[in-house]
């Protein structure tokens, strides 16, 4: 299983605060472009694939949206459609369905629920889950050993804030990086699915 946390400083917390310029959505436009790159492959979706957003925009952050097609690809209600727009709607009724104090699913393999970037690693690091921060000075992805539950963190435009690393810092992360220059998030999970497909 391979797992992707997408951290958006400004990603709006509301499903009605997403309307058709997403770019005025605290940047879900981004979060959009990233999870079609993290599941789709021509004619197919990746199966051993997670994506975890945390989103940091108002009115209520933060927000941690859970998308995993690959428990329920056969059903009907399960399947994403590859276009932002499409995405964009996902996430949407995800946000829709949040009630305070709880974990809910909009569909199989779909959850949402009120959660920091500091406690889903928690989560991750206490389930023995082997963690990745994309950095530019961190080392070069092919001559890391990547880990069979591997979990990537990838920053938006703005990277992650120092002070939720700050924070983070008690927790065992591996600084890798994937190129010399500064790229697209939907770029790095596209580079990080490359390199770990060909080691495979």
């Amino acid at each position: 299983m391979r797992e992707f946390i997408y951290y958006s400083k400004n990603g709006v917390t509301a499903g009605n605060l997403i309307k058709d310029n997403l770019m005025q959505a605290g940047r879900i436009d981004i979060a959009c472009q990233f999870i079609i790159q993290g599941f789709f492959v021509s004619r197919s979706m990746r199966k051993d694939t997670k994506v975890h957003l945390i989103l940091m925009g108002p009115p209520d952050s933060p927000k941690h949206l859970e998308i995993f097609p690959g428990k329920n690809l056969g059903g009907i209600e399960n399947k994403i459609d590859i276009s932002k727009k499409d995405v964009a709607g996902l996430i949407k009724r995800m946000l829709y369905k949040y009630k305070k104090g709880a974990n809910v699913e909009l569909a199989p393999g779909y959850n949402v629920e009120k959660k920091s970037f500091v406690k889903l690693l928690e989560e991750m690091h206490g389930e023995g889950k082997t963690i990745y921060v994309l950095d530019k000075r961190g080392e070069d992805i092919r001559d890391v050993e990547i880990a069979d539950d591997a979990v990537f963190i990838v920053g938006d435009h703005d990277g992650i804030p120092k002070q939720e690393m700050k924070w983070a810092k008690h927790i065992p992360m591996t600084k890798i990086a994937v190129s010399p220059y500064m790229l697209f998030a939907s770029q790095v999970v596209t580079l990080i699915h490359n390199e770990v497909d060909r080691k495979e």
